[in-house]
């Protein structure tokens, strides 16, 4: 890690696979303390295990349980990574319960933790806020919503955030993934994650939760006075908001 580095201390939520799980092992390599959140104990044991994470038990549309996990930490960088997608179909399908889900950890969560940690953050004159959002918040996907529409509402939050935060060396990055192999879309297949592989990621060459981490650790590594403040990444074979590959032959 440079000597300049300025962070010594992050939270990642959704830690304990896929994307949050790659985050971790890229930002204990950095030689920073990350503490991860995830809603239960067992959950978090292979980061644990292998890479030391601070588990704090939690779930993410509870702020006050994951600040008392943290029992005092200063947090320098926070990665709101958690999200769901309940269902993939019109909205009129979905029942009030499963846009009220999909609202409450894809936005309500990560503003609700940005407020309790910002404050700290602007007062040490450091910090970074990494929202991950999607390019379903920007362009069309069938069936997403309640998803796109709540996590276009977390990238406008963080474009009138910098407003607030400009002078206080507080950076924040708004960065949309398209696909990514995770299992963020296993509760919408039924918990069939055949059905999930095949569908998804069986004949195209999505993004590796890695490459998002990669991105990260990237970003954080800018000199102070330079803010990523929005990063759209895609497969190179993906239309970006679309669901349309074109196949790669031989």
């Amino acid at each position: 890690m440079a000597t300049d580095f300025p962070y010594r201390t992050a939270l990642v939520t959704g830690a304990s696979r896929g994307i949050g799980a790659a985050i971790c092992r890229r930002l204990t390599g950095l030689g920073m303390t990350v503490y991860g959140v995830a809603r239960s104990r067992e959950a978090l044991d292979d980061v644990f295990q292998e890479l030391g994470v601070v588990p704090v038990v939690a779930d993410v549309r509870d702020p006050d349980a994951i600040v008392a996990g943290l029992a005092g930490a200063e947090i320098d960088v926070l990665v709101n990574n958690a999200g769901m997608v309940a269902t993939v179909k019109p909205l009129y399908e979905q029942s009030a319960e499963e846009i009220a889900e999909t609202i409450a950890v894809n936005l309500t969560a990560p503003m609700l933790l940005m407020r309790a940690l910002l404050g700290g953050m602007v007062g040490r004159r450091r910090g970074h806020v990494v929202n991950i959002t999607t390019t379903a918040a920007r362009g069309v996907l069938a069936g997403t919503s309640a998803y796109g529409g709540a996590k276009a509402g977390l990238s406008h939050a963080c474009r009138s955030l910098r407003y607030d935060l400009a002078g206080s060396n507080v950076r924040i990055t708004d960065l949309a993934p398209g696909r990514v192999e995770t299992e963020i879309y296993l509760r919408a297949f039924g918990g069939d994650r055949g059905k999930l592989h095949d569908t998804m990621y069986g004949n195209v060459r999505a993004l590796q939760p890695q490459d998002i981490a990669e991105t990260i650790a990237a970003v954080l590594s800018l000199p102070q006075h330079v803010d990523v403040t929005e990063i759209e990444i895609s497969p190179t074979d993906q239309a970006v908001g679309g669901h349309v590959f074109k196949s790669v032959q031989g």
